[in-house]
């Protein structure tokens, strides 16, 4: 708890404005989009937690970045690692969530990131995830905590890896209703159609323009085929520069940044003028904005 607190006295002095987000929770310490990830996250003072749902065949909203079992984290019932060529054959959108619960996605060894601790886990269901973050926050009474979910879909996987857009989304705010926490939710997608549909049935809520590559020039085309002005450009971090920042403040979209991974780059994009950093590594934001190098 010291370091929570100790990272909150000083964000809210000297970057009160910067939204530091943990992707999949804090992937590069603990098992991606886990309960465990989203509390330890939270004791590293984020302030919002970002996830990835998608949808088991009996309709619920789990955890998950991608719609199948991912080899690199995936353990079958019967103790076995998955590989590469055989993982999309085991597809979360055809097995109930009774099956799904019996899979480990915490204790094989990450190629990625060989520091992340292991534990026992299955992919949780959003509404656990909610209980068990809100829970905490209450306990320790925390500031309440955002929320930043991907809806994982594409044109390609409708009716095969996930439901289409419509009832995805009708599935997705359900929870989220239901808890009672849509106001401190941020819906992000690169499939501008999830976007598309929450934007026209409830623009209240804050909507996030996902992207891999972009830059000033190119904006104006891709905000174009999303329709309408988000609340937040999220783009990949080495796309970022002043120019795409000014443009940004000029539309008046927060800029968000993904995945950054090292105090240096951090302290760049503060300096940049960013609205937000989403990174594996929570811990580091401690580092970054203590260091004299981002005064």
């Amino acid at each position: 708890m010291l370091i929570l607190c100790c990272f909150q006295a000083f964000s809210q002095k000297n970057t009160s404005k910067i939204d530091f987000q943990g992707h999949r929770g804090c992937r590069g310490l603990y098992p991606e989009n886990t309960i465990t990830a989203m509390i330890e996250a939270l004791k590293m003072g984020v302030t919002t937690l970002e996830m990835d749902v998608v949808i088991t065949k009996d309709k619920q909203v789990v955890l998950s970045h991608e719609p199948f079992m991912a080899h690199e984290i995936s353990t079958s019932p019967d103790g076995m690692f998955l590989n590469e060529t055989t993982e999309m054959q085991f597809n979360i959108y055809k097995m109930n969530y009774n099956e799904l619960e019996k899979w480990d996605v915490g204790l094989k060894p990450h190629p990625r990131f060989p520091n992340q601790q292991k534990i026992a886990a299955a992919k949780p269901r959003l509404s656990e995830v909610i209980d068990s973050v809100e829970s905490y926050i209450k306990i320790h009474k925390l500031k309440p905590i955002q929320y930043n979910i991907e809806t994982k879909s594409d044109p390609a996987g409708d009716d095969v890896f996930h439901p289409k857009p419509d009832e995805f989304v009708s599935l997705l705010l359900g929870v989220l209703n239901e808890k009672n926490i849509l106001e401190r939710c941020i819906i992000q997608s690169f499939d501008v159609r999830t976007l598309q549909i929450i934007h026209r049935e409830n623009p209240e809520v804050k909507l996030a323009y996902l992207l891999e590559k972009t830059n000033a020039k190119d904006l104006n085309r891709q905000l174009t085929k999303l329709g309408f002005i988000p609340h937040i450009l999220s783009p990949e971090y080495p796309s970022v520069n002043q120019e795409l920042v000014a443009l940004c403040k000029k539309k008046k979209m927060s800029l968000i940044v993904w995945t950054v991974n090292d105090v240096d780059s951090i302290q760049k994009l503060i300096k940049l003028g960013v609205n937000g950093i989403i990174s594996d590594y929570p811990n580091l934001y401690l580092e970054a904005v203590n260091s004299p190098n981002i005064n």
